[in-house]
């Protein structure tokens, strides 16, 4: 029988860029980072491609097509492709919150016309055949708590008028679940949010297994929590109940998806704050059995595939810089990677 050659393998550009600058350790070029995907490989098997962020100095916000023409022959020449594109929706990076002024709003718009512009071109140029333009709230949890209802319907406001911008250049948008971004800081929230958006054919949520484990715990969503608390990590079935629980309310919504590990902790750092800590995949500290809980988000409840995506990424944010410059980290990554294809994949 063939191996599985679906969901094609990605790993993640942005590690090398979020949580890094001034105040922690510096960026890794995207060039270095596309070798160290490239040069992985596993019993004969290599990354299909990357998912790239969209903000300097890895692509420029306003890159014209020269630009993006140099960026589709770096990963080309690599044996490499794109597949979703991470849009610069925060105020740092020139966008603006979901929930903000109309000024902020018209930036976050603005930005994510300009990720989806780099995305069908990349579709033309021939090396993007898959993948979403992400998105969050660009918004803390703690400034949407002051006006929940009020605050949720201007989130879905505006994801309403990007979906709008998406549309027109064929592309979807995937709102990434994750507690440090308010109205999708929790589970329960992060449905309210796109139930209240109503572009379903356009938005849907992209699953990342580091943060989606922490809308268990109840981070930043107490009410929200699926876990009882001082949760026992020994209990291997209260957790897979509680996985289950969310993931069947959360995957008719997922049309993207994060391979990742947490041990079960919060860090942030600058405008990232107090998100899921991912860990490498040897980590002992892990609470995630990686292949096992990637099958909930990758089947449905009955056990069948979904094959709802393309491609699956896997999600290093904020490892130290000593330990994403050793080969070996995206070897170990990518035979987990193949394990999980190999479990939950399908031969197209």
């Amino acid at each position: 029988m063939a191996a599985n050659n679906f969901p094609k393998l990605h790993n993640a550009m942005w590690p090398g860029l979020v949580g890094k600058g001034p105040d922690s350790e510096p960026g890794i070029e995207l060039d270095t980072l596309l070798d160290l995907t490239a040069k992985a490989e596993v019993n004969g098997v290599k990354f299909d491609g990357v998912d790239i962020f969209h903000v300097g100095p890895h692509t420029n916000i306003d890159c014209d097509d020269d630009e993006i023409k140099r960026l589709a022959d770096k990963v080309a020449k690599r044996n490499l492709a794109i597949g979703s594109i991470v849009a610069p929706v925060w105020p740092p990076v020139g966008g603006g919150s979901a929930m903000g002024s109309t000024a902020d709003r018209k930036k976050f718009v603005e930005n994510v016309r300009k990720s989806c512009n780099l995305g069908k071109r990349l579709r033309e140029l021939g090396v993007r055949h898959y993948g979403v333009i992400r998105i969050d709230s660009a918004s803390s949890p703690g400034d949407w708590a002051k006006d929940p209802a009020g605050n949720t319907k201007k989130i879905a406001k505006t994801f309403r008028e990007a979906c709008s911008v998406a549309s027109d250049y064929g592309e979807r948008l995937a709102a990434e679940g994750e507690i440090c971004w308010g109205g999708m800081h929790s589970w329960k929230d992060m449905i309210n949010t796109l139930e209240e958006t109503n572009r379903p054919q356009t938005i849907g949520f992209q699953a990342d297994m580091a943060h989606t484990l922490l809308y268990t715990m109840g981070y930043n969503a107490p009410k929200s929590r699926l876990l009882p608390a001082k949760f026992d990590w020994k209990s291997k079935t209260t957790l897979d109940e509680a996985l289950k629980k969310m993931t069947d309310a959360l995957r008719p919504w997922t049309i993207d998806f994060h391979v990742a590990q947490n041990d079960g902790t919060v860090k942030g750092l600058g405008y990232h704050d107090k998100t899921g800590r991912h860990c490498m995949v040897t980590d002992k500290n892990g609470k995630l059995d990686i292949v096992k809980h990637a099958g909930y988000w990758l089947r449905d409840r009955d056990g069948e595939l979904m094959k709802a995506f393309r491609h699956i990424c896997w999600d290093g944010c904020m490892f130290p810089n000593e330990v994403m410059l050793k080969q070996q980290t995206w070897n170990d990554i990518l035979a987990t990677m193949v394990k999980v294809r190999d479990k939950h994949g399908w031969v197209a």
